[in-house]
């Protein structure tokens, strides 16, 4: 449910999640929100596309849901980028999908804008993934918990079993994350 709260507080409460400007390596470092990796004109249709009722009664392994699947996952690999964040030092909160390290270290992620995403079939459109590299490394503690990335954003793809970045952030600082309790107030408990 938290993952759920974040993401919609993210779009709805942008005044509550960003912080002063961070500083890294002397440059400003800015608090973005996950949409202005988005154009503005852009809309993911997927529903619109596949919002028909003759989908239930495909056979999951037939050559048309195969077609179907391909189409949507051509599509989200596919996303178009903000080619104007090329080149900027931003910090963005999101959640870690690890894919390359050493031991408990992590030095090669995805970083997303909610749990879960990556994990579960489909992925995230490609404008809402990044392939973060942190030279140093991080340990990951739980997965379940946001970090706030501070490094330069580049538009650059990067393709991978789990899914297709749009991004790539050279990191420089990785820390945790937290939002604040009020947004929590509201939300109904876990699990209902």
């Amino acid at each position: 449910m938290r993952f759920f709260t974040l993401l919609l507080s993210l779009l709805l409460f942008p005044s509550l999640v960003q912080a002063d400007d961070i500083q890294v390596n002397g440059e400003p470092a800015p608090e973005v929100l996950w949409e202005s990796l988005m154009p503005k004109d852009y809309v993911l249709t997927l529903e619109n596309m596949y919002n028909n009722p003759d989908l239930e009664l495909l056979d999951d392994y037939s050559d048309k849901a195969q077609r179907l699947y391909d189409e949507m996952m051509q599509s989200l690999s596919s996303a178009p980028v903000v080619d104007d964040m090329n080149g900027r030092m931003i910090s963005i909160p999101g959640f870690v999908v690890p894919l390359e390290g050493e031991g408990e270290r992590v030095d090669r992620f995805f970083l997303v804008p909610y749990f879960g995403a990556c994990i579960h079939v489909p992925p995230p459109p490609s404008n809402q993934m990044i392939d973060v590299h942190y030279e140093p490394g991080t340990r990951v503690d739980s997965l379940y918990d946001a970090v706030l990335v501070s490094g330069r954003l580049t538009t650059e793809v990067f393709n991978h079993e789990m899914g297709t970045a749009g991004y790539r952030l050279e990191a420089y600082r990785i820390a945790p994350y937290e939002l604040p309790e009020e947004m929590f107030e509201d939300a109904p408990p876990a699990g209902e």
